[in-house]
């Protein structure tokens, strides 16, 4: 399976703040459309970086309550890894683990394509595997 597949079942939709944004409003985002990272656009239309809750727990541990003041900017993950829709899902697994991330952006010539996360690989993965046991019980039946 490749990541275009998983985006052809999950959708392409990508939540994305401004750097100028303060961390208040980036979760505002993250809360109304549960989801747990969004990208963040450069004045391009391009990829800034990336927020995640991670990133938001972090300025939450160095400068508490006063980390929904910041700007986005000042938490993001710059330069964040991404991947291309021809990649398997076995190279995102490897990826994510490596990089230790757990959302990636599907870019493809610079174009953003959707994003990516650890629970969309765990789920194919997990479709995956109940396919094939399936087929093992429907060859060990006949």
């Amino acid at each position: 399976m490749k990541v275009e597949q998983i985006l052809q079942s999950k959708g392409t939709e990508v939540y994305a703040v401004s750097e100028d944004d303060t961390i208040a409003d980036a979760v505002a985002v993250l809360n109304d459309r549960n989801i747990g990272a969004v990208l963040v656009r450069d004045g391009k239309n391009g990829i800034a970086g990336i927020l995640s809750e991670r990133d938001i727990v972090r300025g939450l541990g160095e400068k508490g309550g006063d980390a929904l003041s910041l700007r986005v900017k000042d938490c993001m993950t710059r330069d964040p890894a991404t991947c291309s829709p021809d990649a398997s899902v076995d190279d995102l697994m490897a990826q994510i683990t490596e990089k230790r991330v757990r959302h990636l952006p599907v870019t493809h010539e610079g174009k953003i394509l959707g994003l990516v996360s650890i629970g969309d690989v765990v789920k194919r993965k997990i479709e995956q595997a109940e396919k094939e046991a399936e087929a093992l019980k429907e060859y060990i039946a006949s």
